[in-house]
């Protein structure tokens, strides 16, 4: 999640995007006018769906990221020093063997929280839309449901330079590790899905862009 050669957050807006994103949280209105939002620093959600869908009943198996993670990642290269330091990051996460994550850059990144707390989020992918999701409290029987304002579907609102996949243990198998992942397969294209590890299941997660959240979430 960062331009390794610039030591830039990778997901860090444009002043452009920035100044649109001021604007649309002080003169767009979403359909539910007449709820409040704010402005906040920005995070990211980490989804999964079908990326023309509008709504759907998985958001229980979304995380969050309150912070950009990827100044806060490893590079590949760095892999033995973490395993050294006990899975400890020098930015203090621990790394899960188990259940470990990757950006489109190659870096070994931290997981975000699970699930996503319920609430509405102004999110974008950081082209031409920008909208309100809404996610719902988990029901009775036991379904995290999410709806996107204004037609807006999960695409719409993917910001697309953002890779990030999730890598587990194969079934029989206990040589799922950053070590085997093969450092030519980064950067990771635009939209393109995650490299494959030897040894692992790989979840690609579409990555969304939150701005502003509701005043009353």
């Amino acid at each position: 999640m960062i331009l390794a050669a610039m030591h830039m957050t990778r997901r860090s807006l444009s002043p452009a995007l920035m100044m649109a994103g001021a604007l649309m949280l002080t003169g767009w209105q979403p359909a539910q006018a007449e709820i409040a939002f704010k402005r906040i620093p920005t995070q990211y959600i980490a989804a999964l769906g079908d990326p023309g869908a509008t709504s759907g009943s998985g958001a229980g198996d979304w995380g969050l990221w309150a912070v950009d993670p990827g100044p806060r990642g490893v590079r590949l290269s760095g892999y033995e020093t973490l395993k050294a330091a006990g899975g400890v990051a020098p930015a203090s996460w621990t790394f899960d063997g188990g259940n470990w994550w990757l950006e489109e850059h190659g870096l070994i990144m931290e997981q975000p929280a699970f699930p996503i707390p319920p609430g509405k989020y102004v999110v974008t992918g950081g082209r031409e839309v920008t909208t309100v999701l809404t996610v719902h409290p988990k029901g009775s029987d036991g379904v995290q449901r999410w709806e996107l304002g204004d037609g807006a579907n999960l695409h719409d609102v993917t910001h697309l330079r953002c890779r990030a996949a999730r890598y587990t243990p194969a079934a029989g198998t206990n040589s799922c590790t950053p070590a085997k992942a093969q450092m030519t397969a980064f950067p990771v294209e635009p939209g393109g899905p995650m490299p494959p590890v030897e040894g692992c299941n790989k979840q690609d997660f579409q990555v969304l862009i939150v701005i502003g959240v509701a005043t009353d979430k």
